[in-house]
């Protein structure tokens, strides 16, 4: 069977940094940070009180006041992204084949803050003979497929649907495969990305138990600080991104527009430990390696690399090491940057935004900084001779960028786009 050739013709995101993708990749150049302190929730208790909320969001632009209260803000969230990524697209529903259409969509914790609020209002209600009373759409609210489910219902796609759950690598796992169903020919057309909403009191405290989150409460917007020594943890964020991946012919013949080619992904495990990756970034090394295989490409042909990078003690050493492993004297000519030191670490949706800002390096010859970084903060086990983009943006042709994501449990996978 012939393999067939895979596209990105739409994106659509709502992040801390805007709601919109021309919101958010203005303020990625600028070097914006989207971290402030929480207003979602009272965080005064909290060790974090501050995070990336997605602000001035109105779920009414996308759902009816009734159907709201049916699904969780990080349902919202996919559908907003969703729509920005059909309507960029230029896809005419009316005209295509919807069964050929389809959702893959990545999350990682999926309704935590209506968990949170359910079980808060049982354990607090007044029920006659003990007999739990729950919402009728509290299963609706929480489970992390409704997303994709929706997004499918409110357009009437009517292909391959499913969510992936495979923590900070989700939309990612997303991203590939759904980028194996068109290749395959099970689709013409794939709505690709991921959402999250957990920054609620059990998201954020749970987090804090691990010590996982920066506590930097009185500096919030310098508290996402990759490959720092001074770095403390990650800073936790919401939102959702989303591509429309296609088949080339079909994208082609209806004369789209075309961001970038996916050409090659990677996944595999550390088979390690639940939280921490491989101290010598195995499971890394090979998932980028693998990813270059599929795409017949040598290290040489890689100008970018959109860093994992959380800021947190471990993870950022393992990466910097598996990056050296896989492209050597190489590594040191392109650029790198961690754009979660701007958005914050949107857990299953990173995936997702991640690969978006990718395709636009790609697409636009620059490649976003690494904010928070100051001189005399160097951390010795990070070679500072690799170019973070520390600071600023920087203008550089872009032929392949290669995505990161690793995820508790020791998932791992990457991606990689091209110019057509």
């Amino acid at each position: 069977m012939e393999l067939r050739r895979v596209v990105v013709t739409g994106l659509g995101a709502i992040t801390p940094l805007g709601n919109s993708v021309t919101e958010t990749w203005d303020n990625l150049l600028k070097g914006t940070s989207g971290s402030k302190p929480v207003t979602l929730f009272d965080a005064s208790n909290c060790k974090t009180q501050f995070a990336c909320e997605v602000k001035n969001f109105d779920p009414t632009q996308y759902f009816d006041r009734k159907e709201i209260r049916k699904v969780d803000r990080f349902t919202h969230l996919a559908v907003g992204a969703a729509t920005e990524s059909l309507a960029d697209s230029g896809l005419n529903l009316e005209t295509e084949n919807l069964d050929k259409i389809g959702v893959a969509w990545g999350n990682g914790i999926g309704g935590i803050k209506s968990f949170e609020d359910e079980l808060r209002t049982y354990y607090t209600q007044e029920g006659e003979n003990n007999t739990p009373r729950f919402n009728p759409f509290f299963t609706t609210r929480m489970i992390s497929n409704l997303a994709p489910g929706y997004i499918s219902i409110k357009f009437g796609l009517r292909g391959p649907n499913f969510a992936t759950v495979t923590a900070c690598a989700s939309s990612t796992n997303a991203i590939i495969d759904a980028f194996y169903y068109i290749k395959l020919n099970k689709a013409d057309v794939m709505v690709a990305g991921g959402s999250e909403a957990c920054v609620c009191t059990t998201g954020m405290a749970a987090f804090n138990a691990m010590f996982a989150l920066s506590t930097r409460n009185d500096t919030p917007e310098t508290a996402s600080r990759p490959f720092s020594k001074s770095r403390d943890g990650f800073v936790i964020g919401e939102g959702a991104a989303c591509l429309i991946l296609e088949e080339y012919e079909h994208a082609k013949a209806r004369g789209a527009k075309i961001y970038a080619e996916i050409v090659g992904a990677g996944l595999n495990a550390d088979a390690y430990h639940i939280t921490a990756p491989h101290p010598e970034g195995i499971g890394a090394t090979t998932v980028m390696k693998s990813a270059l295989e599929e795409a017949e490409m040598q290290p040489e042909d890689v100008d970018y690399i959109n860093l994992h990078g959380t800021s947190t003690p471990l993870g950022d050493i393992a990466e910097v090491k598996a990056i050296k492993n896989v492209f050597g004297e190489h590594a040191y000519k392109m650029n790198l940057s961690s754009t979660k030191s701007m958005t914050g670490h949107l857990l299953g949706a990173a995936g997702a935004l991640e690969a978006m800002v990718s395709v636009l390096a790609v697409k636009n010859d620059i490649i976003p900084p690494t904010i928070n970084f100051t001189e005399g903060d160097e951390d010795p086990e990070i070679d500072y001779k690799l170019n973070f983009t520390f600071g600023k943006a920087q203008q550089r042709t872009v032929r392949a960028a290669l995505s990161n994501n690793f995820g508790f449990g020791g998932h791992n996978a990457s991606v990689i786009f091209k110019k057509v």
